[in-house]
């Protein structure tokens, strides 16, 4: 099943998505992101793709909430989840920065991950219990375990607390910080090694689905603010954080706990 993902996934990109890079406008949705009929046309070629492979729901980005949650209600034992064009923002711009990504979860966890970067042909993988990969090369790429004093780290400050943000701010714990724009593709390079450690205030499910599989299945671990099992928290929205080192991560994780219970002082 792996393997006609993957051809899948890419065979998509390249038909679906590359053709419209930089070649077409975009509008905006209710909640301010931007959409394009790339990833319009991205979606419904991957739910004809994903659905000859195995009959579950599909649930898509670009469905509405309702048609989400009746997927998500549909798909306990076996559900598609899709992000046809994970950084449109980037797509639009010219950045190349984005990716295809396609998790299979049963019973709200994911089983199988599958993440593209048509730009750079980078394609990341896993399966439950088999490890992660990209282009047949097992993660993590690298193997660095600097403390978190000298670490390079993803942030996304979108829904962070206050006292998070100026904590970052004022007293950043890390070396150096980077926010690339496309959530998918940051789980796959911290599970590479690419970064040390990953924040983002919270994620929707198509973001983290494949991703959080693949960070790990490469060794790596994640929790959100609250919850220790990542996949214990609420679906819809979730924060993460994450590192490949559990040293690390433990050192990350109760800096940014102990920063959201911090006053802001500016």
């Amino acid at each position: 099943m792996l393997e006609l993902v993957m051809a899948a996934v890419k065979r998509v990109a390249q038909t679906e998505v590359m053709p419209r890079y930089l070649k077409i406008g975009h509008s905006r949705k209710d909640d301010g992101s931007m959409f394009t009929e790339a990833d319009l046309a991205c979606q419904n070629a991957l739910v004809v793709e994903l659905q000859k492979i195995a009959p579950y729901p599909v649930l898509g980005e670009e469905m509405t909430e309702a048609e989400q949650q009746a997927q998500w209600d549909a798909g306990d034992a076996g559900l598609w989840c899709i992000d046809p064009i994970d950084g449109t923002s980037n797509f639009v711009n010219g950045i190349p920065y984005f990716a295809v990504s396609v998790a299979l979860m049963r019973y709200g966890r994911s089983v199988l991950g599958v993440i593209y970067d048509p730009v750079a042909d980078e394609m990341f993988y896993a399966e439950q219990g088999a490890g992660a990969f990209l282009n047949g090369t097992a993660l993590p790429i690298l193997t660095r375990s600097p403390d978190l004093r000298a670490s390079l780290a993803a942030v996304e400050l979108k829904r962070i607390s206050d006292n998070i943000t100026a904590q970052i701010a004022l007293h950043p714990p890390y070396a150096s910080q980077r926010n690339f724009g496309a959530s998918t593709l940051d789980w796959c390079y911290t599970a590479a090694g690419r970064f040390d450690v990953y924040l983002h205030g919270g994620q929707k499910l198509w973001d983290y689905a494949a991703g959080c599989l693949i960070m790990q299945e490469a060794g790596g671990h994640c929790c959100t603010l609250e919850e220790d099992d990542f996949w214990a928290a609420t679906p819809w929205q979730r924060p993460v954080v994450a590192a490949l080192g559990r040293d690390l991560f433990d050192e990350w994780r109760d800096w940014i706990r102990a920063a959201e219970k911090l006053p802001v002082n500016l």
